[in-house]
């Protein structure tokens, strides 16, 4: 490559990064979104089912090739974005939509976040009549969610010119997972989205019998429990934290995991303990005390005071009523804030 532009060296080692499946024409489409930082938008749509490739970039200016910092200056007209290669077959354009949705502030037209300007605004730049329609449904069913108190403003753009950034940005929560977790704690992107895509969810009793399987059902609505030893984490021994497997709250970690001896995973204390709330139940003809997720009123299991020092409590609960998300992971799946708990 020597001889060759450095934004032209990086769009080859773009290419050259491609999977085969792109390589030789397998049938993908693609989606383009500006959502902020796109360290960040990268990081989320990398982990999709069926997602084949994500490339931080720029798009929606008035320059060719332009530089980051040229783009940062905000005299370009461009936008951070990311364009993102996936299967039809595996995961529709609706449900790329949707996670796009997750991971941005549409109310802001100003930036995103602790980023200002509108190199950091919103916008979906559909690629053919249908992603348009899809898109426009998708915003306006939004909108009238009610989820937001102000009116959606994400402009749904025809595609332009995508220039793929500078090879270090390609990536960027991989490989410099420190630097990436310090922005994106600061970035005040997690504490907004949280709260907001914690309420007022799907949580009917038709959304989650579809969601759930039967025990997990079983479980968190009919405050059921699931087989000693036959279960998903009572013998888990791997690095991460536990969340609610309805809203997503973090409830527990595994530096506060226990081998109790009962079959069941067990903790010394919650994770968060606002995100948790115990209850009296007299339902085995004797008293002991319910614990529930604060947020989806999801039954986990019961507290006893059996445990280890130096809380004395043995948090019990069920498998079938938390997701594990190991601490490899904790960054791309937005609990970087949780990472610090494994360096101690």
């Amino acid at each position: 490559m020597i001889g060759l532009s450095k934004k032209l060296r990086s769009s080859l080692l773009v290419l050259l990064a491609l999977p085969l499946s792109i390589k030789v024409g397998k049938r993908l489409a693609k989606a383009t979104f500006a959502g902020g930082c796109f360290w960040c938008m990268e990081a989320a749509f990398k982990k999709m089912m069926g997602v084949t490739t994500v490339i931080s970039g720029y798009s929606g200016g008035n320059t060719a090739n332009p530089s980051y910092e040229e783009v940062c200056s905000g005299t370009t007209g461009h936008m951070e974005v990311i364009q993102v290669m996936y299967d039809p077959q595996q995961v529709s354009y609706e449900q790329i939509l949707d996670l796009f949705w997750r991971q941005v502030d549409p109310t802001d037209k100003d930036g995103q976040f602790v980023d200002r300007g509108s190199q950091y605004s919103t916008a979906i730049f559909y690629h053919s009549e249908e992603q348009r329609l899809l898109a426009l449904a998708s915003r306006d069913a939004l909108d009238k969610s009610g989820r937001y108190s102000k009116k959606i403003v994400t402009p749904i753009l025809p595609a332009q010119p995508f220039y793929p950034a500078e090879e270090y940005h390609q990536d960027y929560y991989k490989n410099n997972p420190t630097r990436y977790t310090q922005y994106r704690s600061r970035s005040g992107r997690d504490q907004f989205l949280k709260p907001i895509w914690a309420k007022g969810g799907d949580t009917s009793e038709e959304a989650l019998r579809k969601s759930l399987t039967a025990l997990q059902y079983k479980v968190v609505r009919e405050n059921g429990t699931e087989p000693p030893f036959a279960n998903a984490y009572w013998d888990n021994k791997a690095e991460g934290i536990y969340v609610d497997i309805v809203s997503g709250d973090p409830l527990f970690s595994s530096t506060d995991k226990y081998e109790s001896g009962t079959g069941w995973p067990s903790f010394s204390r919650p994770l968060k303990p606002e995100a948790i709330q115990e209850v009296e139940d007299h339902s085995l003809w004797s008293k002991r005390t319910e614990v529930r997720s604060a947020t989806s009123d999801s039954h986990l299991g019961h507290v006893f005071n059996d445990g280890p020092k130096p809380t004395g409590l043995r948090y019990c609960m069920n498998s079938a009523a938390l997701r594990f998300v190991p601490k490899d992971k904790l960054v791309e799946e937005g609990y970087g804030e949780y990472l610090s708990i494994f360096d101690k």
